[in-house]
């Protein structure tokens, strides 16, 4: 991992509850299972095994919600990339329809995370809108509702006045209301695991980068620029911002920049006349427009951006015009924030979990899904780890694949970036 750098200036950076000490690893340290990094991923599953009497210790190499923890849109969706009836076939109908459940649970288990810990993130539980622009998305939202129905999910479908109702605006046909779904200060909830984890008996050191990783005898060692770690388990837990500690494991995801605007705060007749509905939405399509209005009234936009680093709202003006198209009621409005971070995208956008050497875990890949999905996998990881192989959990257990021709990532995202654009303004 890199040197420590400072959290990026966000409106979160800003916002969220002060964050617990957690010094550098100065000199050797002995512990049962260590975990590198420090996002929902990494404190969850450090969490759950504290609690559990386990001695974990996190490296983190900045600070606890660091990477795209600290930086997403603060969404808490339900579910995963595809629909519960393609999940079964791909994984069968026994761990097919455990994955369904397990993320479809994943908000609601996370809002009782929140609460059983007393985590202050500006928590809200208003519901995730999937909305689509196009008939043919609004066909696809049909099958969706559908199969979570029969499923028991909490869902409902929208119409064009529903929508309309929900957000304020005209620009969609049909939405899919899940009402588990809401929000959360993501840097708040990352900060908020760090404290629980350590009050349960973890240690969490930020400024700490794993310099190498190896088998020494029965346990790893990891070397870290002050000192070292013996451990007889590894949970690497890097996400987008996996490095090469553990071979082919960053080539098998591909790192996409998301950015957020965020504007000043609303006055409360405008807030509640744009997003009346206090969901959070996101778009079906190619290219993923999603926002939501958090504690303060203020709108937060966000969707793919500049790969390289976003310091300020300048550098979202597309965000900032797709607020406007919304609703022309917010033309001229002040953007006070701007930044953006990686999430991880998988092939085929699943969560991955390998085991690729005894004791040695991972855990990557969520595909903007992030928020629920790693918190929730958090006592899952607790289980595989203490219990091995014989210990079943809710999603499956694959070989590292990396992607060939990884290296082209960047130019391939550019160029379909520009495409999924055109497609999407011309096929409505």
């Amino acid at each position: 991992m890199p040197a420590r750098h400072p959290l990026p200036p966000s409106l979160y950076a800003e916002t969220a509850r002060p964050a617990a000490a957690t010094p550098p690893l100065d000199g050797d340290a002995r512990a049962a299972v260590a975990i590198v990094g420090a996002g929902f991923t990494g404190l969850s599953a450090a969490l759950h095994l504290a609690e559990q009497g386990t001695d974990v210790v996190v490296l983190e190499a900045h600070e606890p919600g660091w990477g795209a923890s600290g930086r997403n849109g603060g969404q808490v969706n339900p579910g995963l990339k595809h629909d519960p009836d393609k999940v079964e076939r791909d994984f069968g109908p026994e761990l097919g329809a455990r994955m369904v459940a397990f993320a479809w649970a994943a908000p609601a288990f996370l809002f009782s995370l929140v609460r059983r810990h007393g985590i202050d993130c500006a928590a809200s539980q208003t519901g995730t809108l999937r909305a689509a622009v196009r008939t043919a998305d609004a066909a696809g939202l049909r099958a969706t509702h559908a199969q979570c129905a029969r499923r028991g999910r909490p869902v409902e479908l929208l119409d064009r006045a529903g929508v309309r109702e929900a957000t304020g605006t005209d620009r969609y046909c049909l939405a899919l209301l899940d009402r588990s779904g809401g929000h959360v200060n993501p840097l708040s909830l990352a900060r908020g695991l760090a404290g629980a984890a350590m009050r349960a008996g973890a240690r969490v050191h930020g400024g700490t980068p794993v310099r190498h990783l190896r088998r020494d005898g029965t346990h790893w060692l990891l070397e870290t620029p002050h000192g070292t770690l013996r451990a007889d388990a590894v949970l690497l837990a890097g996400n987008a911002y996996t490095d090469d500690l553990w071979p082919g494991l960053r080539r098998s995801v591909v790192p996409v920049a998301s950015g957020i605007a965020a504007s000043a705060p609303l006055p409360p007749d405008l807030a509640a006349a744009i997003m009346p509905s206090r969901a959070a939405l996101y778009e079906l399509g190619a290219i993923t427009l999603y926002y939501r209005l958090d504690e303060a009234n203020r709108l937060l936009m966000g969707g793919r951006s500049r790969q390289s680093e976003v310091l300020r709202p300048d550098q979202l003006t597309a965000l900032a015009a797709a607020a406007e198209r919304l609703w022309p009621r917010l033309r001229g409005l002040r953007w006070t924030h701007g930044w953006n971070g990686k999430v991880a995208i998988t092939t085929d956008h699943y969560p991955h979990i390998h085991e690729p050497a005894p004791g040695l875990f991972a855990c990557l890949g969520y595909n903007g899904r992030g928020v629920a999905l790693a918190t929730a996998l958090g006592p899952q990881l607790a289980r595989r780890v203490l219990g091995g192989a014989g210990a079943a959990i809710d999603m499956p257990v694959t070989g590292v694949r990396p992607i060939p021709l990884h290296g082209l990532w960047r130019s391939a995202i550019a160029a379909s970036t520009v495409y999924d654009r055109l497609r999407d303004a011309f096929s409505r």
